[in-house]
């Protein structure tokens, strides 16, 4: 019994990974939500079969996770900033900044 529902959860894990990178086009996060769900599927099979194998691959799995998590989770180098963005008097999205700086009060 607990075998078949591993399984579907399995199956279902990764039809929720592939429809997550579908609707939010985030791979990060479909990657993500198919390791929370084979951590689940893992533990469920760890439930029915406490043996060492079980153990064994629901650890591995939950070690995947957390590595994967780990390198999703920081930036590419080739995507930060090397140097802070520049300030000038022309740049629009400091009003208040350029008001302040030129003297006037905002309101």
């Amino acid at each position: 019994m607990i075998g078949a529902l591993v399984e579907v959860v399995t199956a279902l894990a990764l039809v929720a990974g592939v429809l997550t990178a579908l609707c939010t086009g985030s791979v990060r996060v479909a990657v993500r939500v198919l390791l929370d769900l084979l951590t689940a599927a893992g533990l469920l099979r760890l439930a029915g079969d406490p043996q060492w194998g079980g153990l064994a691959t629901a650890a591995a799995i939950v070690a995947l996770r957390q590595l994967l998590a780990a390198a999703l989770s920081h930036a590419p180098s080739w995507s930060r900033r090397q140097s802070p963005p520049r300030c000038a008097e022309d740049d629009h999205h400091l009003p208040w900044a350029v008001a302040a700086k030129q003297g006037k009060a905002g309101g």
